[in-house]
């Protein structure tokens, strides 16, 4: 749109995206505000004293409301990948972003503290941590996916890890490329 178009525009009453009333700035600020107070209830770090079913309970119903999936990561503060697969994430933005568009993600312990067996006796045993289980909006279970399979050296191979994200990602969600079981289009 040209300048004077835009100015034509603003001029017959048309909402600018700045004025504080307009109904899109209003409606970003509080999908804003509002999911980063759920999803701060969400654990941070690997917690022997969170109830996880809990923790998995609302990461669901969040999913549910925003047409994305959820990745429980199981490990412990004990677990040295785990901190590893943390700091890889972080410091990989295109990671984090593809994360925060299609997941909702969180933490569950496994520890001597707590072991979490009700919760995770639900899903596929687990050979090594940490490990991530993809749910779908309703709870059930999509993929189990072992990490060491995403390792490269020491650290986590972006492109799998990528992969990987797109892959199990809520189909018709920005990170899909094509589902694992349909075929890709030519």
């Amino acid at each position: 749109m040209s300048i004077v178009r835009r100015r034509a525009w603003r001029r017959a009453g048309a909402p600018s995206i700045v004025d504080p009333r307009s109904p899109i700035l209003i409606l970003a600020l509080t999908l804003l505000v509002c999911g980063s107070a759920r999803s701060a209830d969400l654990p941070a770090n690997f917690d022997p004293a969170r109830d996880a079913a809990a923790d998995v309970a609302h990461a669901v119903a969040l999913a549910k409301a925003s047409g994305k999936r959820v990745i429980v990561d199981v490990g412990g503060e004990w677990c040295t990948w785990c901190h590893i697969m943390d700091r890889f994430i972080e410091a990989n933005d295109d990671v984090r972003a593809l994360i925060d568009a299609n997941y909702v993600w969180v933490k569950v312990n496994f520890s001597k503290e707590n072991r979490n067996e009700a919760l995770l006796g639900r899903w596929p045993r687990i050979a090594g941590y940490p490990h991530l289980f993809v749910l779908d909006a309703h709870g059930a279970l999509v993929h189990s996916q072992r990490t060491s399979q995403l390792e490269s050296g020491k650290g986590y191979d972006k492109e799998r890890f990528i992969a990987m994200l797109r892959t199990w990602a809520a189909p018709g969600s920005s990170g899909t490329r094509y589902r694992a079981r349909e075929t890709p289009r030519a």
